[in-house]
């Protein structure tokens, strides 16, 4: 079942969430114009947001294992 990005995007407004999340859905929707086939994959930051990345260092599409598999501290945040 293919996610609702329409809904999220709606969801993350309502939050008032960072700007971030919303260069994310761009970026999903750019790759969709452009022809990708990004089923089954996530869009991933080259470089992670805690980790000081920014939209500007780049995305790329990584499996969903590989991406939310991050070594966490104590307190939830990543190594």
């Amino acid at each position: 079942m293919m996610r609702d990005y329409k809904q999220e995007y709606k969801t993350q407004v309502k939050r008032d969430e960072l700007p971030n999340r919303m260069e994310r859905q761009k970026a999903r929707r750019k790759l969709d114009a452009d022809g990708v086939n990004r089923k089954g994959k996530d869009v991933a930051h080259v470089k992670a947001l805690s980790k000081g990345g920014s939209n500007a260092t780049g995305i790329k599409l990584q499996a969903p294992s590989k991406n939310r598999s991050f070594k966490r501290n104590s307190d939830g945040s990543m190594k």
